[in-house]
């Protein structure tokens, strides 16, 4: 049977705090108000929480530090759960889940925002005339399989909009040049993408989500013209859950990084999953946590001044995902999956300056390049590079 510890904290009490690896467990406020915010780094508004809201819930569902502070302002009664009692609680207790992955979503979209603005220095309109923006960026860039898709979406949404006629003009044009799948959805519960197609578009409506089971898929938005990579997803990952949850247009879009092959979750489905099948929540809610965690850990990133900084930082990142402990890298080497054009995208740096950047980098003595992959000499090294820069983010 099932039984959960109630804590009690008097005002003033820390419940979390940042940087802390006490995540073996998150808080469920009975009663009571707390104020949640991130102290170093980014920054963020403080957030206050109340009865039915969570507390440590993303550091104890990834398994990574705090990664904001929450401290008591009222007399605070709240539930402790233990990462593995997780499984048991949602079994019983549906909408515990539900409003779980419903408010990592909701984070991930203001995060989505957040990292945006301070990758690109600019924000996004979640309009449809945005999807127009996203096929002209990737024509441009002479990506013309995610850009026929991206202009059918817009012209599916905006069949009479301002820029109807160009896109009808270049959807005809570059169609039978490429090999775009899946322009409209079906009720497959499989499907498999080539390389550098579009699987959906930021900005388009979309209700199904994805679980990958072989390839790479890569997140990213487009924002005055440059493009930011978001996350490369690897198989297991899932993506696509926001527009699902949330009934709201896509917040990025999703291009196979390679062949990939993908399930396809859609509402009807997904329901009946979280009403029967308890581990697989309890994994969407694990990837969720990890994504939202990273979003953070990202944003720290885009603060950073000096590109080179950045990829080394972003490298970093890509390790600290793979939560191994740093103790077993102590003189280790590491082949990365990664080239320098996407640490480049990943790190958001504008077309015009990544050639320099990418040149700079390749200069680093912790890294070499070896088959156009990134090759790391001493990891542990490198990740004390990037937690250095990470201290000094105005550094140029």
């Amino acid at each position: 049977m099932l039984q959960l510890q109630i804590s009690r904290f008097p005002p003033g009490a820390y419940l979390v705090v940042e940087g802390k690896s006490d995540s073996d467990h998150f808080y469920i406020i009975q009663q009571g108000s707390v104020q949640s915010y991130k102290a170093t780094g980014s920054g963020s508004t403080p957030v206050a929480l109340g009865p039915g809201d969570f507390v440590g819930v993303v550091a104890c569902m990834s398994g990574r530090l705090q990664i904001e502070t929450a401290i008591a302002k009222t007399d605070v009664v709240a539930i402790s759960v233990k990462k593995e009692q997780y499984p048991d609680l949602i079994k019983n207790n549906t909408p515990v889940a539900l409003k779980i992955i419903k408010t990592f979503a909701n984070r991930m979209r203001v995060m989505n925002e957040m990292l945006t603005k301070a990758t690109l220095k600019g924000v996004v309109s979640e309009t449809y005339d945005q999807i127009y923006k996203v096929a002209r960026f990737y024509e441009k860039t002479s990506k013309h399989n995610i850009a026929v898709f991206a202009y059918y979406q817009y012209l599916k949404t905006r069949p009479v909009g301002p820029n109807a006629e160009d896109a009808k003009k270049k959807f005809a044009f570059l169609k039978p040049k490429t090999h775009a799948v899946y322009l409209e959805p079906n009720s497959e519960m499989t499907r498999s993408y080539p390389q550098d197609c579009m699987i959906f578009s930021e900005s388009a409506p979309g209700a199904d989500m994805f679980i990958i089971q072989s390839g790479e898929v890569s997140i990213s938005k487009i924002v005055d013209g440059n493009e930011v990579t978001l996350a490369i997803l690897h198989k297991g990952d899932m993506f696509g859950e926001m527009a699902l949850l949330e009934n709201k247009p896509r917040s990025a879009s999703a291009i196979a990084h390679t062949d990939c092959h993908l399930m396809v979750i859609n509402r009807a489905n997904f329901n009946q999953m979280v009403a029967t099948q308890p581990q697989l929540v309890a994994k969407l809610t694990t990837t969720l946590a990890e994504r939202l965690w990273s979003m953070y850990r990202q944003l720290d990133n885009a603060n950073l001044a000096n590109p080179v900084a950045k990829m080394i930082d972003m490298l970093s990142l890509q390790l600290e995902k793979k939560n191994i402990d740093v103790n077993t890298l102590i003189n280790k080497q590491h082949q990365s999956d990664l080239s320098c054009q996407d640490l480049a995208n990943l790190c958001g740096i504008p077309h015009e300056a990544q050639a320099k950047a990418i040149y700079e980098f390749q200069q680093d003595n912790h890294i070499k390049i070896i088959n156009q992959k990134i090759f790391i000499k001493d990891v542990v090294e490198l990740m004390k590079q990037a937690a250095f820069y990470r201290k000094h983010p105005g550094d140029k």
